[in-house]
């Protein structure tokens, strides 16, 4: 009964969020989020319990609050992802520097240009413009770009907490099974996931946990291996995705076949 009552006004802010220009709504949306990532940076990491929860709601509102109109099923999440663990992925990364202000603010820059970026995206997934548009190519590009640091900017905090092997794969799958099932869902943007592209989002985290697995007894520095798996995630995806567009050509292949190698061969030089 409560949320009935509560849908007259509910109904009222939407109609108020619409009257404002998407422009503004995105530039308000990314300007306040890097305020609040600001506000986060000067307070140590046992605040975590705290501002993830928090930054994980406000991302979540503020995405809404950017892209408003016309969103259905599964696009509550597959829209909502990226910005969402982008952001949780800033915050966290952010520790393992000194906190100072000579490396506060080129972080807030670049998360404030990376967040709006992120939700242009999501805007232009959003309205399902043709693949074969300019626009929706660059929202792709954006996208899988972000995905590819999101790993990177994840597994090195992964290693830095120490856990043991079982646990980092167990996270590294679950991380890689949501990313990439928003990955695979942008090629055809369906409004129910099918079978097929929860199939190969398992299949991604399963390769990539398996990767995690081994390399956890590899002497190696944290940050190569996670350039490692970034790399690995981003060969599989591209591999995938273009199976999926139809679009897996010998050209294809052979570019995202020597991004991996050329990665795994600074490995094999890193391994002490």
């Amino acid at each position: 009964m409560m949320f009935i009552e509560f849908l007259p006004t509910m109904k009222k802010v939407l109609k108020k969020f619409l009257k404002i220009e998407k422009r503004v709504r995105l530039v308000t949306a990314s300007l306040v989020l890097s305020a609040l990532m600001l506000l986060t940076t000067f307070f140590f990491f046992d605040k975590a319990l705290i501002f993830i929860p928090l930054l994980i709601i406000a991302c979540y509102f503020f995405t809404f609050f950017a892209i408003i109109e016309g969103i259905e099923k599964i696009e509550w999440f597959t829209l909502f992802l990226v910005p969402v663990i982008l952001t949780l992925s800033f915050y966290l990364f952010y520790f393992l520097f000194p906190i100072r202000w000579l490396t506060r603010i080129p972080f807030i820059i670049i998360y404030s240009i990376s967040i709006y970026a992120n939700l242009l995206a999501s805007n232009i997934f959003n309205v399902k413009m043709e693949k074969s548009l300019q626009l929706y190519r660059a929202a792709f590009s954006v996208n899988f770009f972000f995905q590819t640091i999101i790993i990177f900017l994840l597994f090195n905090n992964l290693w830095s907490f120490h856990f043991d092997f079982v646990i980092n794969g167990v996270i590294t799958g679950l991380i890689v099974f949501l990313l990439s099932l928003q990955l695979y869902w942008s090629v055809k943007m369906p409004l129910v996931l099918d079978k097929e592209i929860v199939s190969y989002a398992l299949l991604s985290a399963l390769v990539l946990a398996q990767l995690t697995v081994i390399f956890s007894f590899v002497a190696i520095r944290g940050t190569i291996l996670a350039l490692f798996l970034a790399a690995s995630y981003y060969s599989l995806g591209g591999l995938i995705y273009s199976y999926l567009d139809q679009r897996l050509f010998k050209e294809t292949i052979r570019e995202y076949l020597f991004v991996w190698f050329f990665v795994f061969f600074i490995v094999l030089l890193s391994i002490r």
